[in-house]
């Protein structure tokens, strides 16, 4: 799913899953923990912000791992 059909959120789990996909070569532990980090690096605080969001939604698309970053990203901006 590409182009302008994605809303916000799927775009940003989309995202999300191509940057864990890329770290994917150094184990599932590591490429959340890498992702997660990357997320809090160059992702903007609103992006962040929505990312949070749709943990709270009652229909979220998300893959187990991209849902495991987004808690991480989370945990972050609570304990910031």
């Amino acid at each position: 799913m590409t182009g302008a059909m994605m809303s916000t959120g799927e775009r940003l789990a989309y995202m999300a899953g191509q940057i864990l996909r890329n770290f994917a070569v150094k184990g599932q532990e590591a490429a959340i923990a890498a992702t997660t980090d990357h997320i809090l690096q160059f992702w903007d605080p609103g992006m962040k912000a929505r990312a949070c969001a749709m943990l709270s939604d009652p229909d979220p698309a998300l893959p187990d791992d991209v849902r495991a970053v987004f808690l991480r990203v989370q945990a972050n901006a609570a304990s910031a």
